[in-house]
Formats: C-alpha cells, sequence, structure tokens
C-alpha cells in the first residue's frame, strides 16, 4: 500500500510544503488520535523535522463516541502546553475541532459553542457510511452564518466516487476542501488516491493537511516525502494553509 511511489536519491531535508498543518489529532487522550502526553510530544516532533511550524489540533467531536467540547478540548491542550513547555519545544499549538454533521453538531451550533480557525474557517465531516442528508443547505447556513466551511477529506468518502460532480456543486456552494497528504500518497487506497489526484487537477484543494493519529501515518507521509511522486505533486498545490 505504501509502494505506489518511486524513492528519490535525495531523502532529506524533508519539506511538506505547508508550515501549518490545519488537521491533526495531536491533543492526547480525548480521541482515536494521540494516546498520551509522550506519543503527542513525539508526533509533534517529527511533525517539525517535515517542516511544520504551526498545529491546529482537530479533535473529533462526534455524537456518542467523542463528544468532545471546548472544555475537554482546552483541558487537553493545556496538558500538551504544559509538556511542550517543559520539554522547550517551540511550536505554535492552536485548538479547534473535526465537526462530524449530526444532531449534536447542530446543538454546538444553536447554542453558538462552536470552535473555528482562524479567519472563522471550520472543519466539518461526513459519516463514512453516508453523506450528512442536508450538507447543502448546511454549508449556506454556515456561510451565511459567518463562517466558512472546510470539508475534511472529501476524497475519503467512497460514495461520492462514482459522480465526481458533487465536488463541482459543493464549490460552488462556498465550500472549501481539504485533502489528506496520506490520500495522494495512496495511503486509503488507489481510488481515493485517483479522487485526490482529480480534485489536484481540478484546483479544488484549498488545504493540505496530515490528519496524523498516530506515528504510523508519519512513516507514510515521511516515505512519502521522500518520493519523485511528492516533487510532482507539490508543484500543482496553490493551497491557503499558511495564510490563515
Amino acid at each position: 500500500m505504501f509502494g505506489l511511489f518511486k524513492s528519490k536519491k535525495k531523502a532529506s531535508p524533508l519539506n511538506i510544503c505547508f508550515s501549518t498543518d490545519v488537521h491533526s489529532h495531536i491533543l492526547p487522550g480525548i480521541d482515536d488520535g494521540s494516546e498520551n502526553i509522550e506519543e503527542s510530544i513525539a508526533l509533534i516532533r517529527r511533525l517539525q523535522a517535515f517542516g511544520i511550524k504551526r498545529i491546529i489540533a482537530t479533535p473529533h467531536i462526534t455524537e456518542e463516541v467523542f463528544p468532545n467540547n471546548l472544555e475537554t478540548i482546552e483541558t487537553a491542550y493545556q496538558k500538551l502546553r504544559k509538556a511542550l513547555d517543559e520539554e522547550q519545544i517551540d511550536i505554535e499549538i492552536l485548538y479547534s475541532a473535526e465537526y462530524r454533521l449530526d444532531s449534536n453538531f447542530l446543538e454546538h451550533l444553536n447554542r453558538n459553542e462552536l470552535i473555528p480557525f482562524p479567519q472563522n474557517y471550520l472543519l466539518i465531516e461526513n459519516s463514512f457510511l453516508q453523506p450528512y442528508w442536508k450538507l447543502d443547505d448546511m454549508i449556506f447556513q454556515l456561510n451565511l452564518s459567518g463562517y466558512k466551511p472546510i470539508l475534511a477529506h472529501p476524497e475519503r468518502y467512497t460514495y461520492y466516487h462514482s459522480d465526481l460532480s458533487v465536488f463541482d456543486r459543493l464549490q460552488n456552494l462556498g465550500c472549501k476542501f481539504q485533502v489528506n497528504i496520506l490520500s495522494l500518497a495512496g495511503c486509503y487506497g488507489k481510488e481515493t488516491r485517483k479522487v485526490a489526484m482529480h480534485l489536484l487537477d481540478k484546483g479544488y484543494i484549498s488545504f493540505l493537511a496530515t490528519d496524523v493519529h498516530h506515528m504510523r501515518h508519519i512513516s507514510a507521509i515521511e516515505a512519502f516525502l521522500k518520493s519523485s511522486d511528492f516533487e510532482k505533486i507539490s508543484a500543482k498545490l496553490n493551497i491557503l494553509n499558511d495564510s490563515i
């Protein structure tokens, strides 16, 4: 799965082509990402080696499975910030969330409890089983409310693979797309990579991110950054990561 690209002779220095990672699961112990402080620090050190200087932590907020809120996220952030300071690791960490579009999200929206990125960008995601039933209306409502919706890893929703025109429609509605670098590396399979490349060719990738959860993701990203395929792809990117 990780052998879809050819290695270059020169492997360093690694450069992931953006300095702000807008989608990561580095906050310890609150979702399916980093399990503890030690793992969080190890992930961050490796991200720094890729040229990352700023990370927006985006823990899942999903109904029942990961019912996070400002309090749980802030608590995890403060623990991580304290550990980073003690280790004298100089990196800027912000936090937001990856919001699953469900009834829990509607409650957060109605109570004005959302945690957006700088400039009011908001990372949202569909279920992997089916799209949110009123996605178009939700994108319109979020824009009307002053948010700038970003759909997380649209290339990974397999129900979109049979009709790629959905991305034209969502783009026209004002939705930005955040693609995972792991998708371009082929780590989620050939079909997902094909859709990610379609979004790249259309100029629809506004944000590229690691969506890192664990060290296996880091190893896959590192292998991709050493490949000639990454050079070709990075030359086509025109992303907004470092503007927020």
